[in-house]
């Protein structure tokens, strides 16, 4: 099975990953496309969700609460954190776009612990990861620090002609505090948009190792192994990041072979 999940180039509905199509246990992604006035309907019975609006800007409405007017850039490109709402299993959700609005939603595995909420873009820590040509930004969505039962978000802007998630990395195995066991999904982004960028998944052994050309708004599917991005000059690279696993802690391995490019930066 490949790990590209191609775009629908049409439709309101631009890719989907659960854990049936994935044959994983924990991430559930969709993203989908909104014309002005336009609704999808959220609902997981037992996952958590968090819905990110990546662009435009949207009313999340549920039987109990209401937030209005969502949205805090035209593009992904965009030097800003977005909007996201936080739901536990259960709560459905009516999400309608104010204008041509791009959203992002990711489940995984809850209980019910925690109510619904929005999540601001002031709440969202950002920085900057990396030098040189591995210079990245980070704005972390969801990360650990924040209420949650399963589900990790984050999002990463790469300029055109740097690597990122590199060195690679890997968090397949439940060894806390050395490494963590996260499934992980990226959806991608490109500007300008007829680009692409490059995207390998191998582990240590070789029983995975794929190298894909990733195309605007595709999604790859990181069941386990090392995962680097790279992204060729002239183009800009975002995507999506969604971790979920047995426990929701991020601790991850760099490749050994490749651990040496830290110590330059």
């Amino acid at each position: 099975m490949s790990l590209l999940v191609k775009a629908q180039r049409e439709g309101q509905t631009i890719a989907r990953v659960t854990p049936e199509t994935a044959s994983w246990r924990y991430v559930g992604f969709a993203a989908y496309r909104l014309n002005t006035s336009e609704v999808v309907h959220v609902f997981e019975p037992t996952r958590e969700v968090c819905i990110v609006v990546l662009a435009g800007a949207v009313d999340v409405e549920t039987a109990d609460q209401k937030w209005s007017s969502l949205g805090s850039r035209d593009s992904v490109f965009e030097d800003a954190a977005p909007y996201a709402v936080y739901l536990p299993p259960g709560v459905r959700a009516t999400v309608r776009a104010l204008r041509d609005a791009e959203v992002g939603v990711a489940s995984a595995p809850a209980k019910g612990e925690f109510a619904a909420r929005l999540i601001e873009p002031s709440q969202m820590k950002r920085s900057t990861r990396g030098k040189g040509l591995n210079t990245r930004y980070v704005c972390d969505i969801l990360p650990q620090t924040e209420a949650a039962e399963s589900l990790l978000v984050v999002e990463v802007r790469t300029p055109g002609g740097h690597a990122s998630s590199y060195p690679p990395h890997k968090h397949d195995t439940d060894n806390v505090p050395l490494e963590s066991s996260l499934e992980e999904t990226y959806y991608h982004r490109l500007d300008p948009a007829q680009g692409f960028a490059f995207q390998r998944v191998y582990t240590d052994s070789r029983d995975i190792d794929e190298s894909m050309a990733v195309e605007d708004h595709d999604v790859v599917m990181v069941p386990r192994g090392y995962h680097p991005v790279v992204v060729p000059y002239g183009y800009d690279s975002y995507y999506l990041n969604v971790m979920a696993g047995k426990q929701r802690v991020w601790h991850f391995k760099n490749d050994p072979a490749h651990e040496w490019i830290i110590h330059k930066e």
